[in-house]
């Protein structure tokens, strides 16, 4: 597809979700410019005052970053992001997955946790307005839903734990392959660089903690910004390297949490579900994190986010879903896969709304 004028990205370093697609621009050779945010354009375009944005040649603004990879892939097949064979396909779901719900824990976690980080975001965050007070407010409001996230003082040593198993699996990864699935870049890549970059290599603390002890995960995170242009293929014969498995069981300490959180989604939606949008939060739910019991907020979104993977494995055929399952056994996403929701979300420009016709199937 031919472009008449660039792609606008509407991101910022310091954001968590920027990270995430801002390597798909190159990736592809775009034509596009990132520009700091313009709240009152991302308003009038979305609705919404979330970043990042992505506005389109034709005028569209899309918020959401699962969104946008979605349309640029289509409007942009080549070079893929989204593998077409069954088991690299949901795994990239899968760590898409883990990355938008459950590196939240990490990410927030070495912000919030340490005064260097906390120092640091608050000046980032003044950066766009020029302003030092609306940063210092916004990190304010940041800061606070910590305890919504499951983010604690008696949570923090259980999320440490996790980022280090983390990142010593992914260093001897990428010490073999330079991407998740081989030797091209894929969703997965960009679903990992959201936590990853704008939070754990970016902030003063887990800066320290990943220049000192995970050199092949920086080189990694450098690597997608500046993608190299002579990538190949993803690993063939649909394979998954035996670390990136290892590394899929160490994410799933947080599955407990997002089946937890998809009952309680699905129990509020059972009374509640109606044809405006969907609400950002419906309560508090408790579940499992290696071994601490975490209190978090159930969010609709989390139900969409789980739909993704879901619906990659559910689309496939019997035999394609058996080497599936036989890839991830063990790792612990087996609940995620064998779930069945009631309720279904869907977008409705950037909304999230119950698919009520679903609902009444």
């Amino acid at each position: 597809m031919n472009q008449t004028s660039p792609y606008i990205y509407h991101g910022a370093d310091v954001s968590y979700f920027s990270g995430k697609v801002r390597p798909a621009l190159p990736h592809k050779s775009l034509w596009y410019r990132e520009v700091i945010p313009d709240y009152k354009q991302i308003r009038d375009r979305t609705g919404t005052m979330f970043i990042p944005v992505l506005m389109t040649p034709e005028g569209e603004g899309i918020q959401d970053t699962s969104a946008i990879l979605d349309y640029l892939e289509e409007r942009h097949p080549n070079p893929p992001l989204y593998p077409k064979t069954p088991v690299q396909r949901v795994i990239a779901y899968l760590v898409e997955l883990y990355s938008d719900e459950i590196a939240l824990l990490p990410g927030m976690h070495y912000r919030w946790a340490f005064e260097e980080s906390i120092h640091k975001a608050r000046i980032d965050f003044g950066f766009a307005s020029g302003r030092a007070d609306a940063g210092h407010r916004f990190a304010d409001r940041m800061s606070g839903s910590l305890p919504f996230l499951g983010v604690t003082k008696e949570s923090g040593p259980a999320i440490e734990a996790h980022l280090a198993e983390l990142m010593e699996i992914l260093c001897r990864h990428f010490d073999e392959h330079r991407f998740l699935l081989g030797d091209a870049m894929s969703l997965a890549d960009c679903a990992l660089m959201g936590p990853f970059y704008g939070h754990l290599f970016r902030d003063a603390a887990p800066r320290v903690v990943l220049y000192e002890t995970a050199f092949r995960v920086c080189c990694w995170i450098e690597r997608m910004n500046r993608p190299p242009t002579d990538q190949t293929q993803w690993l063939a014969g649909d394979a998954i390297a035996p670390t990136l498995r290892e590394a899929l069981g160490v994410m799933a300490d947080g599955v407990p949490m997002l089946v937890s959180a998809v009952a309680a989604i699905e129990d509020w939606a059972d009374e509640n579900a109606s044809d405006e949008a969907a609400p950002r939060a419906i309560g508090l739910t408790r579940s499992q994190y290696r071994d601490v019991s975490l209190q978090c907020g159930a969010r609709p979104y989390t139900l969409w986010m789980v739909q993704r993977a879901h619906d990659a494995y559910r689309a496939l055929s019997d035999g394609d879903r058996v080497r599936v399952d036989a890839t991830i056994e063990g790792t612990g996403w087996e609940p995620i896969l064998a779930l069945t929701p009631r309720h279904r979300l869907i977008k409705r420009g950037n909304d999230l709304v119950w698919d009520r016709e679903e609902d009444a199937r």
